[in-house]
C-alpha cells in the first residue's frame, strides 16, 4: 500500500468520504487511490473527556444535519471534479456545514491552493470543518525551484487552524487521522494536510485509527453566575449569538433566556449555518450598514457574547466606529468558540430558571405569487410562497438580499447559508457542496451576476453530478453593493471613469447561454408570471437549472 491509498483509506475510516478536487501531476497518485477498495477499518479509540469517560464526538451534534456512518458501512471515497480550485474550497465548505462533518478538498501545489483561498478564508471564518490536502513537489525536488514552487505552508496558515506536512509514506495514514480530529475542533476548522509526491507514491503506507478527538472545554460556572446577575440587574441587556451558535436548538435556548429577562436578541450579521422559518424564534440580524448597526445598538448597556466577538463594521468609514455597540457599553463573554456554547446556553436558562417556552417566534405567513414586471421584492415573496420544507439557501445575492427576511421568515423551515468571511464568489460552490451533502433536500443558490462570475465553473459540477440545485441569479448588471460604497466613500464621485469600473452591462452578460453552455437548463424572466412557472419547475423538476431575474 503506497501512502496515496493509506491516507484515501484512512480518511473514509474517519467519515471523510467526499473529496472535491481540482488535481495536477503531483496529486495522481491520490488520484488513483480513489479506484483502491477501502481496507476494513480498525476500531476507533474511544472520544476523550475529562475523567477519561468515552463519548461521541462534539462536533456531529452541535452541527446537525448529519450522522457519523457506522464505520463498516462507509462506502469508498468520492471524487467530485471541479473546474477551479475556488468551487472546490467552496463547495468543501458548503458541504461540511450541512453534512455537519469534514469534506475534503484536492488542490494543486502551492498555485492551486492560491486559487482556493478566497473560499477558504470563508470556511476558515465559519469555523466549517475541512479537511484541505495540498499536493506538494517530491521532497527531493523542492530544492530545485522548479517552476510551480511554492511556500505552500506560509499560504496555507492564512486561513487554517492546523498544517502539517507528510513526512514519509509511513506517516500519511496518521497524518489524516491528525487532520480529521483537528478539523472537528472546537466549532471545526480548516486543517491543511500537505501531501508531498514521494509520500504519496512510496509503499508503507499505514491505515491509521482517529486518535481521541478533545471535548470542548467545560463552561466555567462564575461567567453563567455573572450573566444571570447581568440580567438581572435592569439595565439594558443584548444577548448575542455568534455566526456558529444559529442553529435552532441554540436559537430556542437563546429565546428562553430572553423571554425571561426581557433581553434583546441578535444574532450574527452572517452565518455558517442558519435555521430560519415558521416557529422558530425572532432573532435580530446586526445590519451591515454602519448607521444602521449603531442605531439598532444605541441605549444597550451590556452585551453577552456566545461564542461572538464585539459586533464590529464591516469596514472602515471616514468619521464612523469600528464598534458597533455604544462606547461605555460592558461586554461579557459567557462562551467562546472552544466552548460548548449550546451547554453554556443551558446552565444559563438553569441559573435563571427560564421557562421552557420561547420569547417570540415566527408564524407561518405565505406571500401571494407575484405578478406584474418582475423586481427583487417579488423574487422573494414568490420564493416564499412556493419554498419547500427543508430547502437549503446558499445567499450571495448581496444588495438584493438586505431584506429578504421580511418574506423568508414566515415561509417553511429552513437552513440558511450566508458568506461568514465576505469573500465573493461562494455562492455557486457552497450551494454545489449542500447538495451533495443534502441530496433529500432542494437547495436554491441565492447568487448577484457579479459575484457568480467568480466561479460560474460550478454549474458545471453540478450538471456533472446532477445536483438539484436552483440559482436565482439577481442580474442588475452591476456591482451595485459597490456602487453604494462609491456614494458612501466618494458622495462627490460622478464622473464617467467611476462610474463604469462599477457597471456590468456593456457587454451584459448572457446567463442563459453561460448556463446552457455548463449543461444546466435555463431561462430569463422579466416578470412574476414567468418567474413563477419557472421556480416551480426548479422545485420539481429533478437536476440543476438556472433563473436568470432581470431587475
Amino acid at each position: 500500500m503506497n501512502g496515496a491509498e493509506s491516507l484515501i483509506h484512512t480518511l473514509v475510516n474517519g467519515g471523510v468520504d467526499v473529496c472535491f478536487m481540482n488535481p495536477g501531476t503531483s496529486e495522481m497518485h491520490f488520484v488513483a487511490a480513489l479506484d483502491v477498495p477501502v481496507q476494513p477499518p480498525q476500531p476507533t479509540l474511544p472520544h476523550s473527556r475529562q475523567g477519561g469517560e468515552s463519548t461521541p464526538p462534539p462536533l456531529w451534534g452541535r452541527l446537525g444535519g448529519g450522522e457519523q456512518l457506522p464505520l463498516d458501512s462507509v462506502p469508498g471515497m468520492r471524487g467530485v471534479l471541479c473546474l477551479f480550485e475556488g468551487v472546490a474550497t467552496g463547495a468543501a465548505d458548503g458541504y461540511g456545514r450541512m453534512a455537519g462533518k469534514p469534506g475534503a478538498t484536492l488542490l494543486h501545489l502551492g498555485p492551486g491552493l492560491g486559487n482556493g483561498i478566497a473560499n477558504l478564508h470563508n470556511a476558515h471564518k465559519a469555523h466549517t470543518p475541512l479537511v484541505n490536502i495540498v499536493g506538494e513537489h517530491a521532497t527531493w525536488h523542492i530544492q530545485h525551484n522548479a517552476p510551480l514552487t511554492a511556500d505552500i505552508d506560509a499560504l496555507a496558515r492564512t486561513v487554517s487552524g492546523w498544517v502539517r506536512t507528510a513526512s514519509s509514506a509511513a506517516t500519511v495514514g496518521a497524518d489524516g487521522a491528525a487532520a480529521i480530529v483537528a478539523a472537528r475542533a472546537g466549532a471545526g476548522q480548516v486543517a491543511t494536510l500537505i501531501l508531498p509526491g514521494d509520500a504519496a507514491w512510496e509503499e508503507g503506507g499505514v491505515v491509521a485509527a482517529l486518535p481521541p478527538t478533545p471535548r470542548p472545554a467545560p463552561i466555567e460556572p462564575e461567567r453563567v453566575t455573572e450573566a444571570a446577575a447581568l440580567l438581572h440587574n435592569g439595565r439594558r441587556t443584548a444577548l448575542v449569538l455568534g455566526e456558529t451558535v444559529m442553529d435552532e436548538a441554540s436559537q430556542r435556548m437563546a429565546s428562553r433566556i430572553a423571554g425571561a429577562t426581557g433581553a434583546q436578541l441578535i444574532g450574527a450579521r452572517s452565518g455558517r449555518r442558519v435555521t430560519r422559518g415558521a416557529g422558530l424564534p425572532v432573532v435580530d440580524r446586526i445590519p451591515y450598514p454602519v448607521d444602521q448597526a449603531v442605531a439598532m445598538l444605541a441605549g444597550v448597556e451590556q452585551m453577552i457574547l456566545v461564542g461572538a466577538h464585539p459586533p464590529v463594521a464591516f469596514f472602515a468609514y471616514p468619521g464612523k466606529p469600528s464598534l458597533l455597540a455604544p462606547p461605555n457599553c460592558h461586554i461579557h463573554e459567557l462562551a467562546d468558540l472552544r466552548s460548548d456554547c449550546l451547554a453554556a446556553l443551558a446552565a444559563l436558562a438553569d441559573e435563571l430558571d427560564a421557562p421552557d417556552r420561547l420569547h417570540a417566534v415566527h408564524q407561518l405567513s405565505r406571500p401571494t405569487r407575484p405578478s406584474g414586471p418582475i423586481s427583487v421584492e417579488k423574487v422573494w415573496a414568490g420564493l416564499a410562497a412556493l419554498l419547500p420544507e427543508g430547502a437549503i439557501l446558499s445567499d450571495e445575492s448581496i444588495t438584493s438580499g438586505r431584506n429578504a427576511h421580511r418574506w423568508m421568515s414566515g415561509a417553511p423551515r429552513h437552513d440558511w447559508m450566508h458568506i461568514t468571511g465576505g469573500s465573493i464568489g461562494q455562492g455557486l460552490p457552497a450551494a454545489t457542496g449542500a447538495a451533495v451533502a443534502c441530496p433529500d433536500r432542494r437547495v436554491f443558490a441565492m447568487e448577484s451576476d457579479g459575484s457568480a462570475m467568480y466561479t460560474l465553473q460550478a454549474l458545471w459540477t453540478q450538471a456533472r453530478e446532477q445536483l438539484d440545485v436552483t440559482t436565482i441569479l439577481f442580474a442588475n448588471r452591476s456591482y451595485a453593493i459597490l456602487q453604494g460604497e462609491l456614494r458612501n466613500l466618494a458622495p462627490h464621485a460622478s464622473g464617467p471613469k467611476a462610474g463604469a469600473v462599477l457597471s456590468l452591462d456593456n457587454p451584459a452578460i448572457d446567463w442563459v447561454q453561460l448556463a446552457q453552455g455548463m449543461g444546466v437548463p435555463a431561462c430569463r424572466v422579466t416578470t412574476g408570471e414567468e418567474y413563477n412557472t419557472a421556480l416551480t419547475a426548479g422545485i420539481e423538476e429533478p437536476g440543476p437549472r438556472l433563473i436568470e431575474v432581470v431587475i
